[in-house]
């Protein structure tokens, strides 16, 4: 064979063996894919299908499925508020309070996150925290009743009773008929010395909420400190079956 043969014979058999080298699969490519597709899929947020089973299911499974969600996205406002009601759900305050607490660096003074914060802060016996999350909701938005009204709760709890009485008034001038403001208004008046002023908030909360146990009972204790027992029975008598 020619010296030129040889050479084109070799040249083509070099090149039979080039599509072969270039088609063979690279593992640690193929296993890094692999592993790149399962982190994807781990992380798609749940389907509603999936969110609604969760929703309906126990306290605990619920807690864990909206853990997961949350380690997913920690930066979702409507993910930390919904895993934050969870853990609440199952007596994990602390942990609640901690998941507001961070994701409120992503979304600062967000009425939304301050309430159930302060409110979580009021259930752990830190009522002077619980104030300052309320305040900054009244700030934020002054037409909140409901800010208005847990500010005086939380404010009642700090033993600041004056404080407390002006934000249920702030509530009470926005919305009139909020059966729970008015309750709360009367007991702090009752805890005030102001008696009569008491059972004025308590007899309209009552006839607002017929049906509020709590509201009742509160409105015949202060109709007990009145001495007027006779009333006092009528009124919870009233819930016997």
């Amino acid at each position: 064979m020619s010296r030129a043969k040889t050479s084109l014979a070799v040249l083509a058999l070099a090149l039979t063996f080039v599509p072969a080298c270039a088609s063979a699969p690279d593992p640690k490519k193929e296993e890094q894919a692999k592993i790149n597709a399962a982190v994807e899929d781990a992380l798609k947020p749940a389907t509603q299908e999936e969110i609604d089973a969760a929703n309906n299911a126990d306290p605990l499974t619920r807690a864990n499925f909206w853990a997961k969600e949350h380690t997913k996205d920690p930066d979702n406002l409507d993910v930390a508020l919904t895993f934050a009601d969870s853990l609440r759900d199952i007596g994990s305050v602390d942990r609640a309070i901690e998941v507001l607490s961070q994701v409120m660096v992503v979304h600062p003074r967000e009425p939304r996150l301050l309430m159930p914060l302060g409110r979580a802060l009021a259930a752990k016996g830190n009522p002077q925290a619980a104030v300052a999350a309320f305040e900054q909701v009244t700030e934020i938005d002054p037409k909140s009743a409901e800010g208005w009204a847990a500010l005086g709760t939380a404010l009642d709890q700090a033993d600041n009773s004056k404080a407390a009485q002006e934000a249920y008034v702030n509530a009470l001038t926005l919305e009139p008929e909020r059966a729970t403001t008015l309750a709360n208004y009367g007991l702090s008046l009752a805890l005030s010395g102001d008696l009569k002023g008491a059972e004025e908030k308590l007899t309209k909360a009552n006839s607002l909420a017929p049906n509020d146990i709590r509201i009742r009972e509160n409105y015949a204790l202060v109709l007990g400190l009145q001495g007027r027992f006779d009333d006092m029975k009528k009124v919870s008598g009233a819930s016997a079956p």
